[in-house]
């Protein structure tokens, strides 16, 4: 019963952590991840959406961290994520490595980007302005993962069974504590209603004793008398 004890206590906390790890994890990843504007201890965070990169460094559903730099200088093969310009994925962040610096058709200086799976230039020449900055590290799957708990079955899964989970056994918890509880009451109640019964008994054989008692000595008195009226009798004779 202790082992059971110990085990379901283990297994509640557990169930707790994995629920405010995933509760957190959500807050956080929903906050920052894929916000340009945001940054976490320096660094902006990015779900990788393509295997543009899957060649050479990372690949679809990874978590990329940028930190951001000063675009001048960048070199070639730096990789860097920055917002699209170009026509198929206008405004989304890519991250891509850079082939060569340049400049665009106003001056302004730039990067010529690509792919390393394909190993196709971007269509658009990457000015300081769109540079969000420049790769770090990655995190494999963590983007696979955090897309999944967006999901109603990744919420299902992650976040409302464990704590419904949590609830059924704190359910069946104070379920059981009542129980006890009751059970508790229905001893002393119980040993309650032993005391009475003990304590009719005694003062019923008390009041037995008493009577026979009472009885002893009236019949004792009587007994008494009665000698006494024989001796009466004897003297007058």
């Amino acid at each position: 019963m202790k082992a059971w004890k110990v085990i379901r206590s283990i297994f509640v906390w557990l169930m707790v952590i994995l629920a405010v790890g995933m509760m957190v994890f959500t807050v956080i990843s929903v906050s920052t991840f894929d916000r340009a504007d945001r940054k976490l201890f320096g660094y902006r965070a990015f779900i990788v959406l393509s295997d543009s990169m899957s060649k050479t460094d990372f690949n679809a559903g990874d978590l990329v961290l940028v930190k951001e730099v000063d675009p001048a200088t960048l070199q070639e093969g730096d990789i860097i994520a920055y917002t699209s310009q170009n026509t198929a994925n206008y405004g989304e962040t890519v991250t891509h490595k850079i082939r060569s610096l340049t400049t665009d058709a106003s001056g302004e200086p730039g990067f010529i980007t690509y792919g390393t799976t394909t190993d196709t230039d971007d269509e658009t020449v990457v000015t300081y302005p769109y540079v969000l900055g420049k790769y770090s590290s990655h995190i494999p799957k963590v983007g696979t993962f955090f897309q999944f708990l967006k999901s109603t079955p990744g919420y299902i899964v992650c976040i409302l069974v464990p704590f419904l989970v949590l609830i059924l056994l704190e359910g069946v918890r104070c379920i059981r504590l009542f129980r006890k509880y009751k059970a508790e009451q229905q001893a002393e109640l119980q040993a309650e209603r032993d005391k009475i019964a003990a304590d009719r008994a005694e003062t019923q054989r008390m009041m037995q004793e008493l009577l026979q008692m009472k009885a002893q000595m009236a019949q004792e008195k009587s007994t008494g008398e009665k000698t006494e009226d024989n001796t009466a009798d004897t003297t007058m004779l």
